[in-house]
């Protein structure tokens, strides 16, 4: 038998913009609990805020805190796995 599993899949709006030092990176639903960061370039910026936004989930998910699941423009919850290419 196979165990079922309830997996979701969030997909984050973000924001890389350049800034006096090269480009800030941030999350704006997960701002205020530490999704944001810089890069020197738009890559490395755009490469750093996802790793960030993981381990914000990640530590949400740990402490048992709800992942916002909205303003829908913002944040998008699927009911089965999805992977994101940002290209």
């Amino acid at each position: 038998m196979f165990e079922t599993i309830n997996v979701k899949s969030y997909v984050f709006k973000v924001v890389v913009e350049p800034d006096e030092e090269g480009w800030h990176a941030y999350c704006p639903v997960l701002e205020e609990k530490g999704a944001a960061t810089w890069g020197y370039t738009r890559a490395e910026a755009l490469k750093n805020i996802q790793e960030v936004v993981q381990l914000v989930v990640g530590e949400l998910v740990r402490d048992g805190e709800p992942l916002p699941e909205e303003p829908l423009e913002e944040v998008q919850v699927f009911l089965e796995p999805r992977v994101v290419a940002t290209v």
